[in-house]
């Protein structure tokens, strides 16, 4: 995007502060930005502050003291090896000088904020991107406490983790319905930004359901222009009930700056993540096998049809579940579950929070006349196979046959089970076998097969995004 007068290039980021530690301190000559800031929503029936302590002048101080307590800091340490000089990786000259073996590990520090909703339980809400690849994770209460915390699960799709603390004198955030938002409405944001605890600041929301930003793989974002700055990632947006309508997450800003737009996750869509993460550890989204894409004018025209809200049926897979409820190209789906349906990008939101088994109840427009659909999500990988019927190894994992993305074979990987012996082995939910044991894999029957003959699972090679990794079993 330009402006009129100049042509500043204006980007998403999503940020947190990276301190270093004391060994790098003098190295280093400012703070490193690296993970995502927050966003602010608003209530749907918001009213000016009430009158503090019985005077005239307006003021947010008592709706903030029962919600600060359930903000917090976290803080996370991730160790990385550090980058040796080639010389260093000598063995020749390493014995020569007397240099120890060991790796030389850097540790970075980072800084966000996170949210208590569960009391009980112990329940913290955050950022994906603020605990992401975290080796620790500290909570800081309002009162000055420090806990330790256990990551029960994170979503990359949607920037989504929960984790858990000692259920010991907490104060946790109501939900509010953040589908009942208006633009216009008040909302206050509190996190951490720059390492400045229990930070306030206050706004409106300035827009609703922002999609196509390319910060996460689902975006329904409300938009505020409440002041929003590195560090804030995580934490609460709150409206003037002090009720949790957003999670913050990320800004729009020339230079990374705060320009006022800011953008957080709703929390019906936060809730709906979190509680699969803490049934399953993890967010199982089905298959219903639909392509769609917008209703243009043109296109509404040509179906016959008055409004321009809704989502194209492009394409049905062949024996999918939307095969199975009826659908067609063609069809125009205006409704999901009761719910109005804006556009494609709607429409792949609500299919991304529903789960496994979960049925579907659809309302479409086919040549002019109104049409009601029922079908049910399917498993992607109902067609997997358990990793424990080809080694004890990979138990726990659920294995696919052998695919070609790009030109590279590989065995795709299901779910994994936390602590299973597969997860132990470093597999993921979405991760691609190359290799086992040094040896590139033909199908699933060939690892079973090595694996037998080895006795054992020494090393894996995976595709993981871009990235590939290879894991080595001590």
């Amino acid at each position: 995007m330009h402006s009129d007068r100049a042509a500043i290039k204006f980007s998403i980021i999503q940020l947190a502060i990276l301190r270093p530690t004391m060994s790098s301190k003098r190295r280093l000559q400012r703070l490193v930005i690296l993970l995502p800031l927050l966003l602010t929503l608003g209530p749907a029936e918001a009213a000016l502050p009430l009158g503090f302590g019985g005077g005239t002048i307006p003021s947010l101080a008592p709706m903030l003291e029962r919600v600060v307590p359930a903000v917090v800091n976290i803080s996370t340490v991730t160790r990385i090896e550090a980058a040796d000089h080639p010389l260093l990786r000598d063995p020749i000259f390493r014995h020569f000088f007397e240099l120890p073996e060991e790796h030389r590990r850097r540790e970075n520090d980072s800084l966000g904020s996170g949210i208590i909703v569960d009391a009980k339980r112990g329940l913290v809400l955050s950022n994906h991107h603020v605990i992401a690849k975290a080796d620790e994770i500290k909570v800081r209460l309002h009162d000055g406490r420090t806990l330790n915390a256990t990551l029960i699960g994170s979503d990359p799709e949607t920037d989504v983790a929960v984790m858990r603390i000692p259920a010991r004198g907490l104060a946790a955030l109501p939900f509010a319905d953040s589908d009942s938002l208006k633009v216009g409405d008040f909302v206050v944001a509190i996190g951490n930004p720059f390492g400045l605890s229990q930070t306030v600041t206050s706004g409106i929301v300035s827009g609703l359901g922002r999609t196509g930003l390319g910060i996460e793989g689902y975006e329904s974002f409300i938009q505020t222009d409440a002041s929003i700055n590195p560090g804030n990632s995580g934490g609460p947006l709150v409206n003037l009930r002090g009720e949790l309508v957003g999670m913050n997450t990320a800004i729009l800003a020339p230079g990374g700056g705060n320009i006022g737009i800011g953008f957080a996750i709703p929390t019906n869509m936060a809730r709906a993540i979190m509680e699969q993460i803490v049934e399953h550890g993890a967010v199982r989204r089905g298959l219903f096998g639909v392509s769609v894409q917008d209703l243009t004018p043109e296109l509404a025209g040509a179906l016959g049809i008055r409004d321009w809200d809704g989502a194209v049926v492009t394409s049905v897979e062949r024996g999918s579940s939307a095969q199975d409820a009826g659908l067609r190209e063609g069809d125009v789906i205006l409704v999901v579950n009761g719910r109005a349906i804006r556009d494609s990008s709607d429409l792949r939101n609500q299919f991304g929070l529903l789960r496994v088994g979960e049925s579907v109840a659809l309302e479409v427009v086919r040549k002019g006349k109104r049409r009601r659909l029922v079908g049910t999500i399917a498993d992607p990988y109902r067609d997997f196979l358990p990793g424990e019927r080809l080694s004890p190894s990979l138990a726990g994992a659920l294995l696919g046959e052998l695919d070609r993305e790009e030109g590279v074979a590989a065995v795709p990987v299901g779910r994994v089970e936390p602590n299973s012996p597969a997860w132990e082995a470093g597999l993921r939910e979405g991760d691609r076998i190359l290799q086992v044991n040094g040896k590139r894999v033909r199908g699933l029957r060939d690892i079973a097969t090595r694996l037998r003959r080895s006795k054992g699972l020494f090393s894996l090679r995976i595709q993981r995004g871009d990235e590939l990794i290879l894991i080595a079993r001590r």
